[in-house]
């Protein structure tokens, strides 16, 4: 769902840069019905989408990666240990990009996000967190997925905010 959100939302402020998702499970699923409802007009875009596995060539091409639950940063680290710098939790991004200005293309991306990871600790990805995951919904009701969605939506404007600020819609 998240792909699918900040996709939208930095298409809507001119961005165009590749998006995908990639998961830690086995690959070829498609997206549950409850997560393509929850979506909207969103899903749409993701009616044919087929689930991917993680590969290291993917966290290597990539300049953020963005996980939804500290697992998840804990796999990408493992697989590309280089990446602890630019993979987040998206709830631990949004959080530590408030303490700094958004990103402007007048400044390298890579030294921009060096000062929101500046003074992480690996053990703070240890074990679960309420306030660094977001809870799957899979699983779940349709209202869980339309929860998950919105949070989602609030945390991905964020992030579009902080990368796309020039082109943010008032």
């Amino acid at each position: 769902m998240a792909e699918a959100i900040l996709r939208s939302l930095l298409a809507d402020r001119g961005v165009d840069g590749p998006i995908w998702s990639a998961g830690l499970l086995e690959a070829g699923w498609p997206m549950v019905e409850e997560a393509l409802a929850a979506l909207g007009p969103e899903g749409a875009a993701m009616a044919g989408h087929r689930s991917r596995t993680l590969a290291g060539s993917d966290v290597l091409a990539a300049d953020i990666v963005f996980g939804m639950a500290r697992q998840h940063v804990r796999e990408v680290v493992v697989l590309v240990p280089g990446a602890w710098g630019r993979t987040f939790t998206l709830k631990e991004f949004v959080r530590r990009s408030q303490s700094c200005t958004p990103w402007s293309p007048d400044q390298p991306f890579a030294d921009w996000l060096a000062r929101i990871h500046h003074g992480r600790q690996r053990h703070e990805m240890l074990g679960d967190s309420i306030e660094d995951d977001v809870a799957d919904p899979i699983g779940g009701t349709p209202a869980d997925f339309a929860a998950t969605a919105r949070l989602l939506r609030n945390l991905c404007g964020e992030v579009a905010d902080r990368i796309a600020p020039e082109t943010a819609v008032t």
